[in-house]
């Protein structure tokens, strides 16, 4: 069992169980996936520059990520139905805790200028969006082999019903995202 998942079973569901005052045990908010996507719209004009993102996405998720292909033709932006313009990883389970668990402890203190998560990434059901402008804050990059620094978005969703007990939820799992008061 990973480290953050044990947390979440011996003390985070309890102390949600006793704030929120759930009978239920089954009703208390956990995360039950977490999706890692890159956009790489440069990708459409040569499609050599998607390989090494693929290869960079695998290492830090640990799974194969599936290749997106557009579903539009857009003339302006040269794209064709079916032209690849970007990558996404879905996580669920152990591997789903051991991200969250490398992004909280090793990631998100390597970004630069940091000052807390934006407490605006909730979308009203408790589901978490952030954004990484670069993929070299995780340790498993190596800098030297990097050709391009590439952004991504993580979007963390929870059981939760409302934004308040998704914002708890991760904040007791470690996350910094910054109270309203700072």
């Amino acid at each position: 069992m990973t480290r953050l998942k044990q947390r979440y079973h011996e003390n985070i569901a309890l102390v949600l169980k006793d704030e929120f005052k759930i009978k239920n045990p089954m009703a208390v908010p956990r995360i039950s996936k977490v999706v890692v996507s890159m956009g790489i719209g440069a990708a459409a004009l040569d499609k050599k520059r998607i390989e090494p993102h693929v290869g960079e996405l695998a290492q830090i998720s640990g799974q194969k990520p599936l290749i997106t292909k557009s579903r539009k033709s857009i003339s302006n932006f040269k794209l064709r139905v079916g032209m690849p313009v970007g990558l996404k990883v879905t996580l669920r389970g152990q591997r789903m805790y051991e991200f969250l668990d490398r992004l909280i402890t090793l990631a998100i203190p390597r970004i630069r200028d940091f000052r807390g998560l934006e407490a605006d990434g909730f979308d009203g059901k408790g589901n978490y969006n952030m954004g990484l402008t670069e993929q070299s804050v995780f340790p498993e990059i190596d800098l030297n082999s990097v050709s391009n620094v590439q952004g991504m978005n993580i979007a963390i969703v929870t059981t939760a019903g409302n934004d308040e007990w998704g914002r708890r939820l991760l904040i007791l799992f470690g996350m910094p995202i910054k109270t309203s008061e700072s």
